[in-house]
């Protein structure tokens, strides 16, 4: 990849997290001023960032329908669009739908719910496999030799208490999740968080993706979602059933 577009493809990720002035843009790569406003120019004049009335640089209208456009193309997110919606309306806390796409397990969709408090995750962003209970119900249906490639090179960071900091203790939880088709997340990524998780396949038994049930701690523990199991646990086998 060229310094060039490395570069663009970083300014364009900077601006997603949030608008920025000219000189926080140049501030944060540690450039003139000019070279900064020459390459938001250019990017401006393709449609992917757009020069705000305030003075901010953010993220253009073109970027975003191609963004949508690419994510309209998954047939799984397609699939399960009113299944989601229409889980999140009963459960009425924030639900998840996660893809295996080579070897990254990638939010797709995602309906929050009705707490006032925002998750982490954003559609279109890699989870970590060990960490997340999408990920891990992913991990519990793969074959040995597909489960090393996704889990090569981790860092077995503790994030929490309940972190899986090693290889063994994460295929010991894979080994449950495999024996009854569901798994958790128990704080395991934010100490706040948790959630229930349940894996999405087709007709031949090939794991697609992942659906998750998630709320903050404080209004639903481990206990209270696992009410919702039946309901996840059918929704996911609807969904699977339409894929074929």
């Amino acid at each position: 990849m060229s310094q060039t577009i490395h570069r663009a493809t970083e300014i364009i990720e900077l601006l997603a997290a949030s608008p920025r002035s000219l000189n926080e843009v140049a501030t944060h790569f540690e450039v003139h001023r000019t070279t900064v406003f020459r390459q938001l120019q250019t990017l401006e004049r393709a449609g992917f960032v757009m020069h705000r009335a305030d003075g901010q640089y953010a993220i253009g209208t073109r970027i975003i329908a191609i963004a949508q456009q690419a994510l309209d193309n998954f047939d799984l997110r397609r699939v399960a669009h009113e299944e989601l919606r229409a889980l999140q309306r009963r459960v009425g806390t924030t639900v998840h739908l996660a893809q295996l796409l080579e070897r990254s397990v990638v939010y797709i969709d995602k309906v929050e719910g009705d707490s006032s408090v925002r998750m982490y995750s954003r559609i279109g962003l890699p989870v970590l496999p060990q960490a997340t209970g999408v990920g891990k119900v992913i991990l519990a249906q793969l074959p040995s030799q597909r489960r090393d490639e996704l889990l090569a090179g981790t860092e077995w960071t503790a994030f929490t208490r309940t972190t899986h900091t090693s290889r063994a203790s994460l295929d010991a939880d894979l080994a449950t999740i495999s024996g009854r088709g569901w798994g958790v997340d128990d704080s395991e990524f934010e100490d706040f968080m948790n959630c229930i998780a349940a894996p999405i396949a087709n007709s031949t038994g090939t794991v697609l993706g992942a659906l998750s049930i998630s709320s903050i701690k404080v209004v639903n523990d481990l206990d209270a979602l696992r009410h919702h199991l039946p309901d996840l646990l059918d929704t996911t086998a609807r969904i699977s059933a339409q894929l074929g």
